[in-house]
This record gives structure tokens, C-alpha cells and sequence, in this order.
């Protein structure tokens, strides 16, 4: 039978009015608060995706090219056992120090080991428990594996291993708890969008602190040491750019005009820093550089990170600039100022990235720059003092932790290999295979 339109639209709206679907007074307010919305669901295992594509294949290849030719192989091993054995352990017991129930505020409560007693709905967000875990998981993922930059061509896999597994538990977790579980920081009114504090900083300090625990691979500073394909590290470092679009936008938890903002701060960051990168390069050593472009944007997204929801466009680009200046002369600063061999820069552009951003937070979240403005009772005096002291304790935990970790598995597990394996290259020494095979 067919109706007239105008007879089917009157037909579909008594029939929608009489529907059990649409008998919203019936419904148990209750329960329909422990129904997850689907779109930001689909959002952020969207974003879950991203996130780890940032680690594997993004990381390894982006640290990868940086090295040199007969370490490539080793890089990528370890990016992908660092990943592997942290996404076991964050389903064991790392989600549940980061974020079970609040009892102390310095560690979650272990309700949630082996991803036991999930919520239908995560608190506070409208997306299942599930799928807030293995989003945070990719957190857990990339943070640890940043470090392998500091220690590329000299440390022992073993090491590497061993020492991730258990950073992860002593020194990220408790972090994330501290920020982002409702633990002591959170209640101090520290902020961190997506990770400058949570992130960038653990992993920058650590990583400074390994670089010097380690130190300096054999010939470094006299030794030329150039990226043996920087071809690859852009591809990298094009990869990363585009998974930072979850690592920033799916930290909205909703597919909205919150994530769209992160995520329009966060590219606009992203290329202000990797312009200026290359313009300072141009003034500096007369040429811009593949290596100079694909840093400069990484400089620009570990900046915004922790600021990506909090402010807008305008800020984006000025942070994005003040990235560019900060993390390039941080990098000649630790390598030819202090003599320390963190190879791939991991605490001159990640670390000081991160706590820029996190600094600068305080002062461009202010709506007279067009940021979401100040929660009730802070301001910008305030606001900055909670950042400076949450950068603070953060920093000294991680470089404290660091370095006693760092010790005791060298006890076990020597931290780095014979000057005879470094010199014959870690693809060969520590896994028997070579990346590439050009006979």
C-alpha cells in the first residue's frame, strides 16, 4: 500500500509516539546513565587505533632512521617488545594502580587487575570502562617506549625490557593516578589535557637520567653519527603527526566540538613549530633539513599536548613558536653544553616540550585568549603555581625512581653491551639479523 507523504508522516509520528523506544518517562534515569553513547565510542577506539599506530609503526620508524644502519633493526624490537609487555601488564595490574578507585590519592585501589569489574560506563565520561582502559592503555604503550631514544646503539635488550615493565608500574602509573585517577594532583587543580605532565615529562626526565646512567656511545662527540635514513624518519615522524590526532583528540572522551578543538590546536601547533624549526635551521646552518622539519613538528605536538582542550587557535600557534625556540636550543644545550648523549632528544624536545607546555597552560587557558577559561577559585597566579608544582614533583619522582630502578636490574641485567657488540651494531650482536642486506 502506498500513502500520500504527507498521510506517512502523520502515520511514522504516532507510531514513534506510541513506540516503547520513545517513552522516555518510563525510563530509569539510573540506567540510562549506565548506557554508553555509541558515537563516542566509535571515537575513541577510532582514537585507540591511533594511538598505538603512534608507537607501532610511527616511534620505530621515526628513532629508527635516526640511527645508525646497523642498529635500524634493534629499534624496532624493542619498540615492539616495549609495547608488548606493557599492554600485558597495564591489563594485570597497570590499570588499576593508574585508575581503580581512590583511596590515598597516590595509587588506585586493585578492584580492577586483569581488567576485572569494569563499569558498563566509565565514571564520568559516556564510552564503556573497556574502551577507556585500552585508550589509556596506548598511553601506556608509547610513554615507555619514548625513552628508547635516549638509550638507542648501547643498551642491552634484556635491560630494556626488564626496565619498562617495571617503570611502568613504579613510575607511569602512579604518575597517572596522581593526574588523571582523581589522585593528590588533581586535587591541587594541576591540569594535563593529553599528557605534558603524565607523558612527556616521566619519560623526558627518565630518559636524561638513563642517558647518563648509560653514558656516551663509543666515539660520541667526536664521531660523526649521522641518521642512516632520514627518509624513513619523516615518514615516522608524518605517522606520529597523524596519530597524535587520538592521542589528543580522543583525550576529549567525546566526539565533539572538545575534540575537535584539540584537535585543530594540536595540527596548528604541530606545523607553527616544524615553520619556525626549519627557519631557525635556515639562519643557523644555512640549510633547512628533512631531520630539522620532522623534529620541529614533534617539538610542536609534545608542547600542545597538555594544552590541546584548554585553549585555542591563536595560543596554538604561540606555543607552537615558543616549542620551536625552546626545544632547539635544548637540544644543543644538553649535547654540547652538559655532554650528555641522549641521542635522539628525547628530554630536549619531549621532556622540556612537555613541561613548556604544561607551564604555559596557566597563562593561555585564560578567555582573554580565547582558552576555556579558569575553574572556579584559580587563576592565573594559582593555575601556574599548581602546574610548576606538579612538573616538580613529577620530575623528581621519575629522575628518583629512575635511577634506583635503573641500578638494581643492572644487578641482574647489565644495562649496556660490550664495546666489541656496539661496535659491531646491535642488530647483529644482540638478535643475529641485519635490517638491511644490500649484497
Amino acid at each position: 500500500m502506498k500513502y500520500p507523504i504527507k498521510s506517512m508522516g502523520l502515520l511514522l509520528a504516532a507510531s514513534w509516539a506510541t513506540s516503547p523506544l520513545n517513552a522516555q518517562e518510563t525510563i530509569d534515569p539510573a540506567t540510562a546513565a549506565d548506557v554508553a553513547n555509541s558515537g563516542d565510542t566509535a571515537w575513541i577506539l577510532s582514537s585507540t587505533a591511533l594511538v598505538l599506530l603512534m608507537t607501532l609503526p610511527g616511534l620505530a620508524l621515526f628513532y629508527g632512521g635516526l640511527v645508525r644502519s646497523k642498529n635500524f633493526l634493534s629499534v624496532l624490537i624493542q619498540c615492539m617488545a616495549v609495547a608488548a609487555i606493557c599492554s600485558v601488564l597495564w591489563v594485570v595490574v597497570g590499570y588499576t594502580l593508574a585508575f581503580g578507585e581512590v583511596t590515598n590519592g597516590f595509587l588506585g585501589n586493585g578492584i580492577n587487575w586483569m581488567f576485572n569489574n569494569l563499569g558498563n560506563v566509565r565514571e564520568g565520561t559516556s564510552i564503556p570502562e573497556s574502551t577507556f582502559a585500552m585508550f589509556q592503555m596506548t598511553f601506556a604503550v608509547i610513554t615507555p617506549a619514548l625513552m628508547i631514544g635516549a638509550w638507542v646503539e648501547r643498551a642491552r635488550f634484556g635491560w630494556v625490557v626488564a626496565f619498562s615493565a617495571l617503570w611502568l608500574l613504579v613510575v607511569y602509573a602512579p604518575v597517572t593516578h596522581w593526574v588523571w585517577g582523581g589522585g593528590w594532583l588533581s586535587n591541587l587543580g594541576v591540569l594535563d589535557f593529553a599528557g605534558g605532565i603524565v607523558v612527556h615529562t616521566t619519560a623526558g626526565v627518565s630518559a636524561l637520567v638513563v642517558a647518563i646512567m648509560l653514558g656516551k656511545r663509543m666515539g660520541w662527540p667526536k664521531t660523526l653519527m649521522l641518521p642512516h635514513s632520514p627518509a624513513l624518519t619523516v615518514v615516522g615522524a608524518a605517522m606520529l603527526w597523524v596519530g597524535w590526532f587520538g592521542f589528543n583528540g580522543g583525550s576529549a572522551l567525546t566526539a565533539t566540538d572538545d575534540a575537535s578543538s584539540a584537535i585543530v590546536n594540536t595540527h596548528i601547533a604541530a606545523s607553527t613549530a616544524a615553520l619556525v624549526w626549519i627557519l631557525i635551521e635556515k639562519f643557523k646552518v644555512g640549510k633547512p633539513t628533512a631531520i630539522g622539519v620532522a623534529t620541529g613538528a614533534i617539538a610542536g605536538l609534545a608542547t600542545i599536548t597538555p594544552a590541546a582542550g584548554f585553549v585555542g587557535p591563536g595560543a596554538s600557534i604561540l606555543i607552537g613558536l615558543a616549542a620551536a625556540v625552546v626545544c632547539f636550543y635544548a637540544v644543543a644545550l644538553v649535547k654540547n653544553g652538559f655532554k650528555i648523549d641522549d641521542s635522539l632528544d628525547v628530554f630536549a624536545v619531549h621532556g622540556v616540550g612537555g613541561i613548556l607546555g604544561s607551564l604555559l597552560l596557566a597563562l593561555f587557558i585564560s578567555e582573554g585568549f580565547g582558552g576555556t577559561g579558569y575553574s572556579e577559585g584559580m587563576a592565573f597566579g594559582s593555575q601556574f603555581v599548581a602546574q610548576l608544582i606538579g612538573v616538580g614533583a613529577v620530575a623528581i619522582w621519575s629522575a628518583i625512581a629512575t635511577a634506583i630502578l635503573g641500578f638494581g636490574i643492572s644487578f641482574i641485567l647489565p644495562m649496556r653491551v660490550s664495546e666489541d657488540d656496539e661496535r659491531d651494531g646491535l642488530d647483529i650482536s644482540n638478535h643475529g639479523e641485519r635490517a638491511w642486506d644490500l649484497d
